[in-house]
């Protein structure tokens, strides 16, 4: 029976989590704290940053002082940057990450008043994988990783069987698919390690017009690994500023590397299924987020069920760091049943906030029905419940909510989030109706890492949320697991006849997921938002009738 606190503090997305006995018990990026998001600053990477908030967050919502940790795991290793005997001063940016990371234990002394117990540093792929393993539930499954890099590695392959993991196959750098990604979000005029998702975004709206370049380019090699040539993207498109104007040539680069992705991706899957033969995958790594590729590879790969980490970038290592150690001490490691693993606030503490704020509020009988009113009226609701989210999704704790039926409400959205206008936003559905207005993907899909097509008899009904493609990413909603949500789009559906609201994460550009109640007041005070529902109370503009 052991406490194991994991961490993530290398290069970005700087977090914490704590399993004990087993079970994961909180686990949040320290962007939710310091609101700093992806751990950087506006002009660079806050790459010594760590995690010491989310920290001690972790140890009081346990009851845990320092010295009842048995273990802390840290999830990269320096001993596999460089061989043994190199000199890593000479290595510049990645000479200074590996001696950040060696000194580590060092540094946590500072946050953990002290502390000196069993620090394990665990392989940065191999914490990837953990988070996705043991979180699964599976008892035997296959595992890929694909991220930027990790250590000297893009890409682990490997299968889980009985909490032991065998690797199969490691890629080493310079080739990375990962990599390749974030070179063209930044060619694009994006950030990289940050914006990628936008990338994905654009490539709904162009054809892959570059493809059999790019499969010369970037090549699965037939053992289970592949090969990236170097890649000029401006032959193809000119760079893009920040907040460039880009135009068809990009839209189909972005098309043309997506779609070169999720051939390779589904090679990859080919050779490992043939080498386990597992009906499960999971996946972990930054790549894991990209749901467009997730969904094809569900749809034409070899494997039967595909589980992808909801915090599947790196801050999903402090979590998979922490199981790994957990279950090498001796633990059975529990599955991940939900991503609620951050701060919640009881009902008097959101009160006291509120009253201290001098804003005026309502208790309504039925925060759920209140909403769902204020919702079917055309309002937006800005929804703060229980839990945050561990991970980069809104899923129905910290969200922002719309009525589907108006298509207004994509623009709507995105100016209220500051935005581009190519970005979709997600539907959230009960998950016993999913099946009758979504196809051709997962369902359930509870932590919204799938795009789903969009039945045809569905797309005018619901157009705030079908995606130029005709897809939607949703998340499904199960009335056990989340009855506050479920009430809500019950009660949704009731006065409105669908069963479907948007859901977005509750930020604006730029700036990490709210997190607690005063940066919920700071959201809702600066934004056009008709109304904040915090925990059972209701916030509303003036033009809002509430029955």
């Amino acid at each position: 029976m052991a406490r194991v606190l994991g961490i993530n503090a290398v290069f970005h997305d700087p977090a914490a989590a704590l399993v004990v006995d087993g079970e994961t018990v909180a686990a949040a990026e320290e962007e939710r704290f310091s609101r700093r998001k992806h751990g950087k600053t506006p002009v660079a990477f806050s790459t010594w940053e760590l995690p010491e908030q989310a920290i001690r967050w972790c140890l009081k919502t346990a009851g845990l002082e320092p010295a009842d940790l048995d273990a802390v795991a840290y999830s990269y290793d320096p001993g596999l940057c460089r061989p043994v005997g190199h000199d890593i001063t000479t290595d510049n940016w990645e000479g200074l990450r590996t001696l950040y990371a060696q000194r580590a234990p060092l540094f946590l002394k500072t946050v953990l008043d002290g502390w000196e117990g069993d620090f394990r540093w665990v392989p940065h792929h191999l914490a990837h994988a953990s988070s996705a393993t043991f979180a699964s539930g599976f008892d035997q499954c296959s595992a890929i990783v694909l991220d930027g890099r990790g250590e000297r590695g893009s890409y682990l392959a490997g299968r889980f069987d009985q909490g032991r993991f065998a690797v199969l196959h490691v890629q080493d750098l310079p080739s990375s698919l990962g990599l390749v990604y974030e070179e063209l979000t930044a060619h694009l005029g994006f950030r990289r390690s940050s914006d990628e998702y936008k990338v994905m975004a654009m490539a709904s709206y162009a054809e892959p017009s570059f493809l059999e370049d790019f499969r010369r380019l970037v090549r699965a090699d037939g053992a289970g690994g592949f090969c990236v040539d170097p890649i000029d993207f401006s032959r193809f498109a000119p760079a893009l500023p920040p907040d460039g104007a880009w135009g068809p040539e990009h839209a189909a680069l972005a098309s043309t590397v997506q779609a070169r992705l999720e051939e390779v991706l589904i090679e990859l899957a080919t050779w490992l299924q043939a080498q386990t033969g597992d009906r499960d995958l999971v996946l972990a790594g930054g790549v894991a987020l990209n749901c467009v590729a997730n969904s094809r590879l569900w749809r034409e790969g070899p494997f039967s069920r595909v589980w992808v980490q909801p915090a599947a970038g790196d801050s999903g290592t402090a979590l998979g760091a922490a199981m790994q150690v957990a279950h090498e001490l001796g633990d059975h490691v529990a599955p991940m049943r939900t991503a609620a693993l951050g701060r919640g606030f009881a009902d008097d503490e959101l009160a006291a906030t509120l009253s201290t704020a001098g804003v005026e509020f309502t208790r309504p009988d039925d925060i759920a029905d209140a909403v769902a009113g204020v919702l079917a009226d055309n309002g937006v609701v800005a929804w703060f419940q229980g839990r945050s989210e561990f991970g980069p999704r809104a899923l129905g704790h910290r969200s922002l909510l719309a009525d589907p039926r108006h298509p207004g409400n994509l623009e709507k959205l995105n100016d209220i989030k500051g935005r581009e206008q190519f970005r979709p936003v997600a539907p959230m559905v009960l998950a016993p109706r999913a099946g009758e207005i979504f196809c051709d993907g997962p369902i359930p899909s509870p932590f919204m890492l799938f795009t789903h097509n969009v039945r045809e008899e569905w797309k005018d009904r619901i157009p705030a949320v079908v995606h130029v493609d005709g897809t939607a990413r949703i998340q499904t909603v199960d009335p056990v697991e989340e009855p506050l949500v479920a009430r809500m789009l019950s009660s949704f559906e009731a006065l409105t006849g669908v069963p479907v609201v948007v859901n977005t994460s509750l930020n604006t550009a730029g700036r990490p997921m709210v997190d607690d109640p005063r940066d919920a007041l700071e959201c809702f005070g600066s934004s056009p938002v008709d109304a904040l529902a915090i925990g059972p109370f209701l916030l509303t503009r003036n033009r809002v009738a509430v029955a």
